[in-house]
């Protein structure tokens, strides 16, 4: 067994907001959590104490309903990285797949064009810079990175040396918890869209 493989990344998914609710691509815009995202955030918080994380270092995105599920979740001493904020949706922002493939047949974030936002080169690059600033301090101590929906499966995507496109494969709740870590010393994940049985969450 390597010394690596006690190692973790664990991300974790802000709760539900009105537009995760209703499947709006939430990017730039800065909401609020909801009360039933406010209650999907502690019981988060009740899955990581579970963890029995080793001295995390807990990074979040800019955005408030991020910043704010990591206090509920009881993250301490977070530190804020632009880094981490969700990928920019451009002239989609607010707007549901349903509606944006009314003109764009068959569209996805994953795979078409987002006028006016990110490109997903550009969120592949991100989620890369991501990784590669923290997965040195992984040596000494799990890491903690609180942001979003599709970022995090970015995230994911890249971490299992997949192209981001292969993030589409995995489906991530509000205010669920994924944990990345090492297998003998091969990037591995360990476990996925993890949410406590009794707290319902929506995609």
């Amino acid at each position: 067994m390597s010394a690596r493989d006690d190692a973790r990344l664990v991300l974790l998914r802000h709760g539900e907001t009105t537009w995760s609710s209703q499947r709006r691509h939430t990017g730039r815009t800065d909401l609020p959590l909801t009360e039933r995202g406010e209650e999907q955030a502690r019981a988060a918080g009740g899955l990581l104490g579970e963890l029995k994380l080793r001295d995390p270092l807990v990074l979040t995105s800019p955005r408030q309903r991020a910043v704010r599920t990591a206090a509920l979740a009881g993250l301490a001493e977070t530190v804020v990285d632009d880094d981490l904020a969700e990928w920019d949706y451009g002239d989609y922002e607010g707007r549901t797949s349903v509606e944006i493939r009314e003109h764009d047949p068959g569209w996805t974030i994953w795979t078409g064009v987002v006028p006016g936002g990110e490109t997903a080169a550009q969120v592949s690059a991100r989620a890369d810079r991501v990784l590669a600033s923290v997965e040195p301090a992984l040596a000494d101590r799990d890491i903690v990175l609180v942001g979003h929906g599709h970022f995090s499966r970015a995230l994911i995507a890249r971490w299992a040396e997949l192209d981001i496109r292969e993030g589409r494969r995995f489906a991530m709740s509000t205010a669920a918890i994924t944990v990345l870590g090492y297998e003998h010393d091969d990037r591995t994940i360990l476990a996925h869209n993890l949410v406590p049985a009794n707290h319902g969450a929506t995609l």
